[in-house]
């Protein structure tokens, strides 16, 4: 390797994105990541005589005493005393221990190979610090002895994904809703705009839906059997209407329809924490989420919503019922977050306008750039119409001499991973590889150069 440049042809990078909702991992030059697991870990703490709470199969941790248990498998297995954390806070990594052991997994479980082998680039939030990005670059080099390393922010490379390098890119995912434009494959700083309303926000609305409707969330662990609709009806009853299908038919969705769940409760269920209990009832209001929100065409209306074609959804205990109004009313506070419960007279800005405010903090002369592209990005944006929602409020508030563009893929997969994608694409282009920092770079300059070589 002369001149300290990483170089070569077959260079097998690894690209690793982690969100605040899942950690997307896979080598560079592929279409989809080959790991995305939850960013949240199970956390316990062995007893004082040195024994896990549970024969376990978790990942040791640094500290004397933690046990991880990561990815979905051994996440939701109900386990005692396992709390449920994440190690990053507003997008940037807060505990580096569990941070290692997420990476430390899925070195083991899901490449299956040693990181001494594998280049490494890695997405960053827009505004990371700078003690931050040196300490993960200390980390990877000496740690976990990478041959070379490069730090990218998840917006550039997902302008990069959508073939641009000039944009607004707006990211709506789990924790926050965020604008920043991207000029020329740099982030400007002075105009990034952060919203929290995104999934999460959400989900608590979700929950409170429930709470009005009067209806527990059980998570599926709790669960033995669910009852079934017709137990408890006559047996000649049923055969009758069993030889006519249709009448059956109506007669067992009048039969569900309205009625309260009726479950039997898991026996020996072990002493589950606060937090992990709470993290198996957003998984179950999450699926609710994507299956029946809907984001109206126009601003919230009552009557309109009214006419809406209702949504059948079964909670996992059995209890289910048809969504009407409710589907469009709580993402309609996304977009207006006047409409929202517990929100009224506060500052926090709708999607549209985190795009028209994050546009109007940059210079004059790059608007159009902006304008010309918004990249739409995130887990969050799949809710059913938020794109056309959000191009129809742009489209009014785009002065007129200016030419609206919104990119959003059609695809799950791209919309969810764009950062990642943009991150493989980057890796295993030829003109890139004299861009990466090399082992004996660092050892040259130390920590420091990863702000020299990572804008």
């Amino acid at each position: 390797m002369s001149g300290g440049v990483y170089g070569g042809d077959e260079v097998g990078a690894l690209v690793f994105d982690m969100g605040s909702y899942s950690v997307r991992a896979g080598y560079a030059g592929e279409d989809c990541p080959k790991a995305d697991f939850p960013t949240v870990i199970g956390v316990t703490l062995d007893r004082e005589d040195g024994s896990t709470p549970m024969e376990t199969d978790g990942e040791k941790g640094k500290q004397s005493g933690t046990t991880y248990f990561i990815d979905t498998n051994q996440l939701r297995v109900p386990r005692e005393s396992m709390e449920v954390m994440s190690p990053l806070k507003n997008g940037m990594i807060e505990d580096w221990d569990s941070f290692q052991a997420i990476l430390d997994h899925t070195y083991k479980m899901h490449f299956k190979s040693q990181p001494g082998l594998h280049p490494v680039l890695m997405s960053e939030a827009s505004w990371n610090t700078r003690a931050k990005r040196e300490k993960l670059t200390e980390l990877m080099f000496e740690h976990y002895n990478i041959p070379a390393f490069f730090l990218c922010k998840s917006a550039v490379l997902s302008a990069f994904a959508n073939g641009r390098s000039t944009g607004l890119v707006l990211d709506s995912g789990a924790t926050h809703t965020t604008a920043i434009p991207v000029h020329d494959g740099y982030v400007l700083q002075q105009g990034i705009v952060k919203s929290p309303l995104a999934g999460d926000f959400m989900s608590m609305q979700c929950r409170e839906l429930f709470q009005e409707l009067g209806v527990e969330i059980v998570p599926p662990y709790m669960i033995a059997s669910k009852v079934r609709p017709f137990e408890g009806y006559d047996s000649q009853l049923i055969k009758m209407f069993e030889s006519n299908n249709f009448i059956m038919f109506s007669l067992k969705d009048s039969v569900r329809e309205g009625t309260p769940a009726s479950w039997k409760k898991k026996e020996k269920l072990p002493q589950v924490t606060r937090s992990w209990h709470n993290y198996m009832c957003n998984t179950v209001i999450q699926d609710f989420q994507a299956s029946v929100l809907q984001v109206s065409d126009s601003p919230y209306d009552e009557q309109v919503a009214a006419q809406m074609p209702t949504v059948h959804y079964e909670l996992p205990n059995g209890y289910n019922c048809d969504f009407g109004a409710e589907r469009l009313k709580i993402p309609e506070g996304l977009f207006d977050p006047s409409n929202a419960k517990g929100l009224s007279g506060n500052t926090m800005l709708g999607v549209g306008h985190v795009v028209t405010t994050s546009v109007g903090m940059c210079d004059i002369d790059i608007r159009p750039g902006l304008y010309g592209s918004v990249v739409v990005t995130g887990g969050n944006t799949l809710i059913q119409g938020f794109t056309d929602r959000l191009n129809r409020e742009l489209s009014q508030k785009t002065p007129p001499s200016m030419r609206l563009k919104l990119i959003a893929n059609n695809t799950t997969v791209e919309r969810r991973f764009s950062a990642w994608i943009g991150g493989s694409i980057l890796a295993s282009l030829g003109t890139f590889q004299q861009m990466w920092i090399s082992k004996q770079e660092y050892e040259e300059g130390g920590k420091q150069c990863v702000d020299r070589k990572c804008p």
